[in-house]
């Protein structure tokens, strides 16, 4: 079998559609295509950072399904859920109301490469496993902070570049980062609390694997 086809698709095919999933349609597909795309549990990171604060406002931004914001509500946040796919949200708004906290949670669709925060602060900023193209995430970081309160707290979590995600296309591994180079997307008034990578287990079909999560956790300066 060539290298250049796979299963009579060319690599160019391959490639578009991998790109897809930087967008709002081709999320929307996905969503579509099956019952629950995502195990629906917290992510880690966030429990291991909120877990111990005392709840305020949140917003989660690339929210998928809703798995964090759920949790959140449920430690007795105020959660905005932010993504740009319209079922993704509509699945996380069933899962809000399945788990009774919906007078806790809001919806908001919006493109984290795009959106302006305006007057909208919180607490808690939150992103988890968002890559955007072409080292796009320090522009997506500095949105992301736009959106905190004075004293509040910005969790970005996403993937490491990795042997585990070989198999994937070249735009991906592209969009994965380090998180010590989403540091320049922090306006002056923040403080970083964690910049580093950490090893988390994930489940595959051949068993488990270790693949790294990188983590930046920053404060913003109380006025």
């Amino acid at each position: 079998m060539s290298g250049h086809h796979k299963h009579g698709r060319s690599a160019e095919h391959d490639e578009q559609a991998a790109d897809a999933m930087f967008e709002p349609a081709g999320w929307d597909e996905r969503y579509a295509g099956q019952e629950r795309f995502w195990s629906g549990e917290p992510n880690p990171q966030l429990v291991a950072t909120a877990g111990a604060l005392s709840p305020g406002t949140a917003l989660d931004v690339g929210c998928g399904e809703g798995g964090d914001v759920v949790w959140l509500a449920g430690q007795g946040w105020r959660v905005t859920g932010a993504d740009f796919s319209a079922e993704g949200l509509a699945r996380a708004a069933r899962h809000a109301e399945q788990a009774g906290v919906t007078d806790r949670v809001d919806w908001w669709r919006v493109d984290a490469r795009t959106f302006d925060a305006g007057d909208r602060s919180h607490d808690l900023v939150t992103s988890h496993y968002l890559h955007a193209p072409d080292g796009g995430m320090v522009e997506v970081t500095r949105r992301l902070a736009a959106a905190v309160a004075p004293g509040g707290l910005l969790l970005v979590v996403g993937h490491a570049p990795s042997h585990e995600f070989t198999q994937l296309s070249e735009s991906h591994r592209k969009a994965m980062f380090l998180a010590a180079e989403l540091l320049p997307g922090l306006p002056d008034d923040f403080e970083p609390v964690v910049v580093e990578q950490r090893t988390r287990t994930l489940n595959r079909d051949t068993g488990p694997v270790e693949a790294e999560d990188s983590v930046l956790l920053a404060r913003r300066a109380e006025r």
